[in-house]
């Protein structure tokens, strides 16, 4: 029987926290999308694994037999997928970074050519990854090094620097009511409905949806999508306005499209992540530094 590693990682997450919430919260997923996968990993075993109590999430005897063993075997197969990947990645002298949208805009160029210059005869692969994966290959040691908009699933468990912070605009239809203003507040878009990334990535589709700044109340979902091309479809087509970078207006211009100014809401950073093993890792390592290069001394 064949079990996705995903799935055994969001089970020792619940079977440490012992609630559904606080797992959630840890894995940067919401709670329905946690709930369903749990379910499908013990209808993949045949067995129940946890029964909800009062207090929570309790393991069941399979459960404690799967939770003393499951932290261990993930850390094993981690390791071993980093060490494979790191002999290939010596052999074909590729780094592979991971990105979402407009990377770190235009001083990704920038980024590369200094890596280039600090290692000679490597290559920078970028992987641009879908919405609905914002560690964009990093959390699942897909990619080597991200850069990545924060915040994202998984933060804590991963060493970041923040790079460069830019507002966050709106993006509506160009028909739109609001579309001749110079700029907007988060408060004339209560109403709307916002075309939203997956409901699976939880606190970063509710970073995108401005729902801090809504009082915890998250608006109408006019349409949900993962890839920049569906996104911009969406809102040109009028089924919702989103939030984005401001740098958006430069990097996802299209006919149909205004972006606009917004108020009352926080800035959008961009840093750059890697995993707590690649601390010791020289090539890795480089490719931050050409990073922080690039940033503004002020």
């Amino acid at each position: 029987m064949d079990v996705d590693l995903r799935l055994l990682r969001y089970f020792v997450a619940v079977a440490e926290e012992g609630n559904l919430t606080h797992a959630a919260e840890r894995l940067y997923v919401s709670q329905p999308a946690l709930t369903k996968q749990i379910k499908r990993l013990e209808t993949l075993l045949g067995m129940t694994l946890f029964v909800r109590s009062r207090d929570g999430m309790a393991l069941t005897e399979p459960g404690r037999a799967l939770a003393a063993r499951a932290p261990a075997l993930l850390a094993d197969w981690d390791r071993v997928l980093r060490e494979t990947r790191e002999a290939a990645r010596r052999a074909d002298r590729v780094l592979r970074v991971g990105f979402l949208a407009s990377a770190a805009n235009e001083a990704t160029p920038r980024i590369i050519a200094a890596f280039a210059g600090r290692r000679p005869g490597w290559r920078v692969d970028m992987r641009q990854a879908a919405w609905s994966d914002p560690t964009a290959g990093l959390a699942d040691a897909e990619v080597d090094v991200a850069l990545l908009r924060l915040p994202f699933p998984g933060q804590e468990a991963l060493r970041m620097e923040v790079l460069f912070s830019e507002p966050r605009c709106v993006a509506v239809p160009s028909g739109h009511r609001l579309a001749a203003r110079d700029r907007v507040s988060i408060t004339d878009l209560r109403d709307e409905p916002f075309v939203a990334a997956p409901a699976d990535t939880g606190r970063w589709r509710d970073y995108w949806l401005a729902v801090d700044e809504r009082g915890g109340a998250p608006p109408p979902v006019g349409a949900v999508t993962d890839q920049p091309d569906d996104w911009l479809s969406a809102i040109a087509n009028g089924y919702g306005v989103a939030l984005a970078p401001e740098s958006a207006a430069r990097f996802y211009a299209r006919p149909g499209v205004t972006y606009l100014p917004v108020t009352g809401v926080s800035p959008s950073e961009v840093g750059v992540a890697w995993t707590p093993a690649a601390d010791a890792d020289p090539v890795v390592q480089d490719f931050v530094r050409c990073c922080l290069e690039t940033r503004d001394p002020a």
